[in-house]
């Protein structure tokens, strides 16, 4: 829920209540719908080693037909790793401790498909768009535009 909360102050849209279990996690002043996903090196338990970055991407699906095929609802996925890695200083509200990568729904579907979940290796393979917290308005908009022009031509 924090990154979701930072994710969203990101976006100036933190009035929205949030629902658990909705088709996505966030929904952007134009319309785009927000999967935010979160990872951390360290764990509030006693660890041996850093624990390794993995998300859950599973596909859902409410469907009658349970050989329906299972989607992801959201238009971009915010992947969100807390990525200090000294325990001693650590800070999940010190939002410089944070990196977070961008990447358009549709991106994991074609390339992935029904995975259920990614490392940060394997999403970095996906090319997706790493910014840190003052860059994801920019990087939401920049998609927005681009599902827009899109749309646009569709309709013509």
């Amino acid at each position: 829920m924090l990154a979701e909360f930072i994710v969203a102050s990101a976006l100036n849209i933190t009035e929205t209540l949030r629902e658990e279990w909705d088709e996505y996690d966030l929904i952007s002043k134009k319309g785009l719908k927000i999967e935010v996903k979160s990872s951390a090196y360290l764990q509030s338990w006693e660890q041996k080693e850093l624990s390794k970055i993995t998300f859950s991407v599973a596909p859902t699906g409410e469907t009658q037909n349970r050989y329906a095929k299972k989607t992801r609802k959201s238009d971009v996925y915010v992947f969100c790793v807390l990525a200090h890695k000294d325990k001693k200083t650590v800070n999940p509200l010190d939002l410089s401790q944070w990196e977070f990568y961008i990447l358009r729904t549709k991106v994991l579907n074609k390339k992935i498909g029904e995975q259920k979940t990614i490392t940060l290796s394997s999403l970095l393979r996906l090319n997706p768009v790493k910014v840190k917290y003052a860059g994801i308005k920019s990087e939401i908009k920049r998609i927005e535009k681009k599902i827009k022009k899109v749309t646009s031509k569709a309709n013509r």
